[in-house]
């Protein structure tokens, strides 16, 4: 009457794209904070570079969705889909966690060498400190 292959094909494109969308909003609405941060307080390019990165978050993880669709093999029955289902969804979920955690490695390092190209210069070597002066047992006077 039905075929069991098919229902397993809707629901994982139900199951991968609201997935998609739900974690693509949350990574737009709560990254731009991190986003500003990132660019010096400029909330313009923060919020354009948000805006690029949720369009490709979403290109590769639909794009991988619809590669990864086609079953290996038909399925017969019921527990056969859930299984197959529970497959496609893992692998969908484990791309969008290593894309987040990929977008998080590249910004931090952003931000840490903004943190190092911020940071005071160290002295030259041959730069010497003043003298401080001495008291008469020896020690350095309080200033």
């Amino acid at each position: 009457m039905f075929d069991t292959t098919l229902l397993a094909y809707l629901a994982y494109v139900a199951i991968s794209v609201g997935l998609t969308v739900w974690v693509g909003r949350t990574l737009h609405k709560n990254g731009r904070a991190f986003l500003v941060d990132v660019f010096h307080d400029r909330g313009d390019l923060a919020d354009s570079v948000n805006h690029l990165l949720v369009v490709g978050f979403y290109l590769i993880n639909f794009g991988y969705m619809s590669l990864a669709l086609k079953l290996a093999a038909r399925v017969g029955n019921a527990t056969e889909a859930v299984e197959a289902l529970s497959y496609k969804v893992g692998l969908v979920l484990v791309v969008l966690g290593g894309m987040h955690f990929f977008n998080l490695f590249v910004f931090s390092r952003i931000r840490s060498h903004k943190r190092l190209v911020e940071a005071p210069r160290p002295l030259p070597p041959d730069l010497r400190l003043p003298e401080l002066p001495k008291t008469a047992n020896g020690g350095i006077a309080a200033g």
